[in-house]
């Protein structure tokens, strides 16, 4: 499975939570997305402000990473929502690591391979 150079990804659950505060924009409670290697999955009739979703975008690569386990990355886990005035948040929980072999996952020409989405392992 880690067969030549590669990365470890953590896949992420990305829950929508409000905690008692009240939400402005359209947050409910619970609804969630999960995020494997570059792919967002969404269950069905599971829904995501496209507003929030692009204040979490640029977070969630580095939460898929390695990080020291003092860096505010590994400990912060909670994302608000960019209106000010929104009392929606988006928890983000680290479920499994994913091997990612940089032959499937480059551009470069000299080093690719099978794209990862299209092998076997792939679910």
């Amino acid at each position: 499975m880690t067969q030549g150079p590669g990365f470890w990804l953590y896949d992420l659950r990305v829950e929508t939570v409000l905690d008692g505060r009240t939400p402005v924009c359209r947050h409910i409670e619970g609804e969630s997305f999960v995020v494997e290697g570059e792919t967002l999955v969404f269950a069905a009739g599971q829904r995501v402000s496209m507003y929030a979703l692009a204040a979490l975008l640029p977070l969630l690569p580095a939460k898929q990473r390695m990080t020291d386990p003092q860096d505010w990355m590994s400990t912060d886990a909670e994302i608000a929502c960019p209106d000010p005035h929104c009392g929606g948040r988006f928890r983000v929980h680290r479920t499994g690591k994913r091997w990612f072999s940089h032959a499937a996952t480059t551009g470069l020409p000299d080093s690719r391979d099978t794209p990862y989405w299209q092998t076997e392992d792939e679910t």
